[in-house]
């Protein structure tokens, strides 16, 4: 009867085991099919993005507060040179205060002037290996950089984890958009995918203030870093165990994408990209220094100051889903989100300077993040549609350039309008903000028959100086091979090409343009 037993609790160990391996078995091949991997791949880079937006912002509420308290040890240790500079006729506390908003400032930019410069060769890299390594770098170096802003107690080391941030971003944020697009081809589920991406951006840019501030009140500077940097290495563990970057190297089945130099003076994606900063410019500009003018102009107390861009998250995701809306039922029109996305964001900054209270102050905050949201949910998929018709479909490179207009923006914002504040003023700013976006509104114009444009090798090969290659080109080939074979043309329309000229367009690719794509290889 004893001997029964422990065989009998042998037998059941040895069930729950097989059930284990059966269900991790299924586990694996439903983590296998494609659509599902996509969409866990759309996760994973949805949380990277939230972790930078979120790492970006967090500071905010914490580093004043901690410069400051570190500037005052500072004064404790050196009441000789505050007593000189005081007999000299400089006020000591004038310059303190002076010094700690520049070095806030230095603080605040230096992120964004790293990734500015680090894009570029970024982008080449990700073109060159894929996008599931770039994107585990930039979790690393974004996990190593939240280690670092936790346990930093001086401002050269907050500096350098700052700087490493936006190291971690040159990579994450460009791979993980162009990964993207590269998984969701069709114009309608790229939108969507790339809107959904853009919720999680804005929810990390507007929540992270007072998550930082209430956990830094209440927890201490390192528990805020602490929590992120936990959320960066479960990210990147869900990267190894699903993508496996390591395992499954396909680049060199990969078409060659275009250089990044080429890219840049491509008409179409350079007015997109002056897009995307202009329409940022407003929120970069105002993130500064909004809070100083509310203290000074309204009395605005510390909890009005902290959630002053909370609201704005709502109008910002309602913009996301009318786009998205808009865009599968009218792709032809996506300039015109874009025009309309900057007109509402000039609008809105010009008339932040005539708020009294906090009370109306959201309503333009609100509009300006409505705008922004039109804007970038519009003009995002329509980078990869010109790099999937004007040139090779690789995103690394197009997306770098996306990555440094936003950055653009975000490097001038802390250094630059502090100081239009300080010579021109508070309402000048937001004049001339809200006069250059709808000023430069009219250029997206040029995007207008975007839509109709088809890939044409000859075209691509004058960009690239080379003939036609890799995987892109064999499929092409196939489909070319299909049409001959009777494959159905159901759906056939007459349209218009970018020239003027009418062609007769497939449901993906039109028959006449492929017979003009040049010789067939093999």
């Amino acid at each position: 009867m004893a001997s029964e037993e422990p065989t009998g609790l042998a037998k059941s160990a040895a069930v729950k085991l097989s059930e284990m391996g059966q269900r991790t078995k299924q586990l694996g091949t439903a983590m296998q099919d494609p659509n599902r991997q996509r969409r866990i791949i759309l996760v994973i880079v949805c949380v990277a993005l939230l972790l930078d937006n979120m790492l970006y912002m967090v500071i905010v509420p914490i580093i004043p507060d901690y410069l400051a308290d570190l500037e005052s040890e500072s004064e404790h240790a050196h009441v000789t040179v505050h007593s000189n500079s005081s007999i000299n006729g400089t006020s000591p506390g004038k310059a303190s205060r002076d010094n700690l908003d520049v070095q806030i400032g230095v603080l605040f930019a230096s992120k964004a002037i790293l990734q500015l410069l680090v894009n570029p060769l970024s982008g080449t890299f990700i073109d060159r290996v894929g996008y599931d390594i770039p994107l585990l770098i930039g979790l690393t170096v974004m996990f190593v950089s939240t280690c670092i802003f936790a346990f930093a107690e001086n401002y050269a080391t907050l500096f350098v984890a700052r700087s490493l941030q936006g190291l971690g971003s040159a990579f994450a944020d460009t791979s993980g958009i162009a990964m993207i697009a590269d998984k969701y081809t069709e114009e309608a589920e790229r939108s969507r995918a790339l809107g959904i991406a853009l919720a999680f951006i804005s929810f990390g840019s507007l929540v992270a203030p007072p998550f930082g501030g209430v956990l830094y009140e209440f927890a201490g500077k390192r528990v805020p870093f602490i929590v992120l940097a936990c959320v960066c290495l479960a990210d990147g563990i869900l990267l190894l165990t699903v993508i496996k970057p390591f395992s499954n190297r396909t680049r060199e089945n990969m078409p060659v994408g275009t250089p990044i130099y080429r890219l840049m003076i491509d008409p179409y994606i350079a007015v997109v990209a002056g897009a995307l900063t202009v329409c940022n410019i407003p929120l970069a500009f105002l993130e500064p220094t909004i809070a100083n003018w509310m203290e000074t102009t309204m009395n605005a107390s510390k909890w009005e100051m902290g959630l002053t861009w909370l609201p704005a998250f709502f109008p910002h995701v309602l913009g996301v889903y009318i786009t998205v809306k808009l865009a599968a039922e009218y792709p032809n029109l996506q300039w015109f989100y874009g025009a309309v996305g900057m007109v509402i964001i000039g609008a809105s900054s010009c008339t932040v300077p005539a708020c009294k209270n906090f009370g109306q102050l959201i309503a333009p905050l609100c509009g300006i993040c409505f705008g922004i949201a039109l804007v970038d949910t519009a003009l995002l998929p329509t980078l990869a549609f010109l790099v999937d018709v004007r040139h090779v479909s690789v995103y690394g490179s197009v997306y770098a350039i996306a990555d440094i207009s936003y950055s653009v923006a975000y490097a001038m914002g802390p250094i630059v309008a502090g100081q239009i504040v300080h010579t021109l003023g508070f309402v000048q700013l937001n004049l001339g903000m809200g006069l250059v976006n709808v000023l430069y509104a009219p250029a997206l114009l040029l995007l207008r028959n975007v839509c109709q444009m088809k890939p044409s090798h000859s075209e691509r090969n004058v960009l690239l100086e080379e003939g036609p290659q890799g995987l892109y080109d064999t499929i092409k080939m196939e489909e070319r091979k299909a049409r001959r074979k009777g494959y159905s043309s159901a759906g056939n329309c007459m349209v218009s090409d970018e020239n003027g000229y009418d062609t007769f367009r497939g449901n993906s690719r039109s028959y006449s343009e492929e017979e003009s794509s040049g010789p067939e290889y093999s």
